[in-house]
């Protein structure tokens, strides 16, 4: 296996590592509710795939202050 001669800088290991970059998610608005969804993937807030329910989503319900 081959090793290097010389130690390489640090800014040409840094000139290397610059297409080392996190591609940003696609989001697609869901045909439901319109809310933005990852693709191929349950909707979370209306539980809708492909064009069926496939979970069903509990509402949360609001506390209402005890006086």
């Amino acid at each position: 296996m081959a090793l290097p001669k010389r130690r390489h800088s640090a800014t040409r290991g840094r000139k290397r590592r610059t297409h080392w970059k996190i591609a940003k998610t696609n989001l697609s608005p869901c045909p439901q509710c319109k809310q933005p969804k990852l693709a191929h993937k349950v909707c979370l807030v209306c539980g809708f795939y492909n064009g069926k329910q496939v979970i069903e989503i509990k509402i949360k319900e609001k506390k209402k202050k005890a006086r």
